[in-house]
């Protein structure tokens, strides 16, 4: 199945559901924030978008500077996840790229709603 580009139609109404509900679940478990973007396009330099959408929508604003931004670019085919320095400070070197890693490997199998929600439901680990 091909996926339009058009971020509002990108998951299936049953996908955003379930990405809704996974972001919901782990967000009980910690103080922190987790936010899904979906973008259409980015110019230049994935990570200078993210950190620019991250302040945009105030993530930078948490009170353990512990939000994570799950940023998903569908016409360049990219996706990057980007945490706030008080959740980079607790995790390992690496573990978002194998969070990301995972995530590509499901999309490639046309499960992109079950690998958003994998995907948030280790953010919600590593966050709680």
């Amino acid at each position: 199945m091909k996926r339009s580009t058009d971020p509002k139609r990108y998951l299936s109404d049953s996908e955003s559901a379930q990405v809704r509900s996974a972001v919901a679940q782990a967000e009980q478990c910690t103080s922190a924030e987790i936010r899904l973007l979906i973008v259409r396009h980015c110019w230049g330099k994935l990570h200078d978008k993210a950190r620019r959408l991250f302040y945009k929508h105030g993530l930078d604003k948490t009170a353990d500077h512990n939000a994570v931004m799950i940023m998903l670019v569908t016409t360049n085919r990219e996706l990057l996840i980007y945490g706030d320095r008080g959740i980079n400070e607790r995790v390992a070197e690496g573990y978002w790229d194998s969070i990301r890693d995972q995530m590509v490997a499901r999309f490639k199998a046309n499960q992109a709603g079950e690998g958003l929600c994998d995907a948030v439901q280790q953010v919600g680990q590593a966050l709680a």
